[in-house]
């Protein structure tokens, strides 16, 4: 019988520790297997993917099926702490472009959204209203080197609009054969320009994977240990 995948992200900052929200997210991860572990947001056909993450501006929780290789969908929901509004809706992945080469793969999504934006922040307490976004995720790497970069617009009417996006470079320190532990060095640099605290969030990491398994680890320039862990199935 195959084993669910589960996704983590696990973000430390001891000024959240008060955080309900945070709190409840503490997972065990126990399964292991022998398929590869894309960190991608399509998975084979008939693949299930469960994502719970957490980052310096927000929680994240995303649930989605593919019914092909070109597209998953499912649902997504966002709690963003310092403006204290979530997400509820539907999110569409779709491939644009993948190339296969002998060494190396490229490849190429878009990333849709629709539904419910609900306030709980000042003025705008209790509000309620649709939202959308959009945004593009890239990904080309070889069996030494790994970039990657993701971007996103959204819009709500009143509770919130916003522009980020992300970028990854990395290098493996060595090329490990199939069913080996595989080690990436990774640098990620975010961009929020309407963010009230920090616009740029710098984050060295180390990823491990090994068989379905992947894990994430580092520390960023606002203060924030991260930790992610991926498993498909």
């Amino acid at each position: 019988m195959s084993q669910p995948i589960v996704i983590h992200s696990i973000l430390i900052n001891y000024d959240y520790l008060n955080n309900m929200w945070f709190k409840v997210v503490i997972y065990l991860l126990i399964f292991f297997s022998y398929n590869s572990t894309p960190a991608r947001p399509i998975s084979y056909v008939g693949g299930w993917t469960l994502m719970q993450k957490n980052d310096y501006n927000q929680n994240s929780f995303h649930l989605h099926y593919s019914p092909s290789v070109n597209y998953s969908i499912g649902y997504r929901a966002e709690y963003w702490r310092t403006d204290h509004w979530q997400f509820h809706g539907a999110q569409l992945n779709y491939l644009l472009k993948r190339i296969n080469k002998p060494k190396s793969q490229t490849n190429l999504y878009l990333r849709n959204g629709l539904g419910l934006s609900y306030s709980d922040n000042m003025e705008l307490e209790n509000k309620t209203e649709p939202s959308i976004f959009s945004g593009i995720a890239f990904d080309w790497e070889n069996r030494r080197f790994y970039t990657s970069y993701e971007n996103r617009v959204h819009f709500s009417p009143k509770i919130h609009s916003f522009y980020n996006q992300k970028a990854k470079i990395g290098l493996a320190p060595y090329v490990g054969e199939y069913g080996d532990l595989h080690t990436w060095l990774l640098f990620q640099i975010e961009h929020m320009p309407k963010s009230d605290a920090k616009k740029l969030i710098l984050t060295p990491l180390i990823r491990l994977f090994k068989g379905d398994i992947l894990g994430e680890f580092g520390y960023s320039n606002s203060g924030d240990f991260i930790l992610n862990f991926i498993k498909r199935f």
